[in-house]
This record gives structure tokens, sequence and C-alpha cells, in this order.
């Protein structure tokens, strides 16, 4: 009788521990955070050009639109006012070349407002957006980086519109939360630029003009 139920413990242990690692692999991990978009801005390989763009939104809260989305403070936010999708566009002039996106979203802080499903569009105008990107993020923390690079040239794309269409909210909620969003565009490297760095001892004692 004793054997019968230690066999029976075992078992129950067994079923226990399967399930806990069934739930485990379930559960899809975290989406880890980019890097600080101003180290790639001082790399000198990109620069920031949303300010040469006219920005919209699908709808807002009073107090927290636009400019709270491109204060360069991660405090602040904007926050939707309507149904979805949530929609953020960058109109550019003239045709512009992108190379990414950069979102900052803080789901510690904004949980249920925190994007999980993001579509990125590109057009001449809001009647001939493609999507080109969709992402699905889990509780991110941090900057999230979007390539625009044309996965056939490889090249970045050229655009006179991008449209971020927040798709789902976590915990099937229904506005959003945004706290910065950066656009990147390539710098072009110059002909002087493309000389190699002189670091003998003979350059360095003639370096400066007398």
């Amino acid at each position: 009788m004793r054997k019968w139920i230690n066999i029976n413990l075992v078992f129950a242990e067994m079923v226990i521990l399967v399930f806990f690692c069934d739930q485990r692999m379930a559960t899809p991990s975290k989406t880890p955070p980019g890097a600080d978009p101003k180290q790639l801005e001082r790399t000198g390989t990109v620069r920031e050009i949303g300010s040469q763009a006219v920005w919209s939104l699908s709808s807002c809260k009073p107090g927290f639109g636009v400019d709270q989305l491109r204060d360069d403070n991660l405090e602040t936010y904007w926050q939707s006012d309507g149904s979805q999708p949530h929609l953020v566009n960058i109109q550019f002039r003239r045709r512009t070349t992108v190379k990414m996106l950069c979102i900052y979203a803080d789901y510690k802080s904004d949980e249920s407002y925190t994007p999980s499903k993001i579509s990125v569009r590109v057009g001449n105008n809001f009647h001939n957006l493609q999507e080109i990107r969709q992402l699905e993020m889990v509780e991110p923390s941090g900057w999230i980086h979007i390539s625009l690079m044309n996965q056939r040239t490889n090249e970045p794309i050229s655009t006179f519109m991008i449209q971020i269409a927040v798709l789902a909210n976590h915990q099937n909620g229904r506005d959003t939360h945004m706290r910065q969003i950066k656009v990147y565009t390539p710098v072009e490297e110059s002909s002087i630029g493309k000389f190699p760095r002189c670091t003998t001892v003979d350059f360095m004692m003639y370096r400066t003009i007398r």
C-alpha cells in the first residue's frame, strides 16, 4: 500500500513539473530593448530628421500629443483618445531617405496602454500607403529599433510619408501610449571622410598650424 502511495506521489510531481515546463515554454520572452539612439547619432552614421516632417495623429488626449511625442523627454507621452488603429503620420515635403525608426515604450509604467502590435506603412500620401513592417512586442521597456531597409536591395527606403499604426495593446487595452519616436536617415560619407586617419608620430607633430 505504501509503495502505491509513493508511486502516485512521484507521478503527481512529474505531472506538475511537466505543466510548469509547458507554461514556461508557452510564455513568449520579453522584447529586449535596443541601444539609446543618441549613441547611434554619436557614431556619425545616422541623423535624426523628425524635425523636417509634418506630424499628425489619429487622436490624442489634450496635452498628450505630438509635442510630448517629440520633446526628448521619456517621462512624457502621446496618449490616443479614439478607436484602434491609433495612427502616427509623418509627412515629408520631399522624397526622403529613411533608414530606421526608434520608438520608446515602457510597459512598466504604461501597462495596458503599451503597444503589442505595430504596423509601419510608407507611400506618397494617405491613398497609397503600403505596409513594409509588422512588429509584435512583449512587455517592451526601452527603445525599439525598426529597420526600414529594403529587404531586396539592402538600401534605405525613400518615401514622402511614414505611418505608424498601433494595431493592438497589451491586455487588450483600448488607448495607447508612445513616449518618443525618432526618425533616422543615413549620413553619406564625404570623399574627405574616406581618407584613412593619420596616426603616425610624424603626422601628429605637424597636425597643428603654429
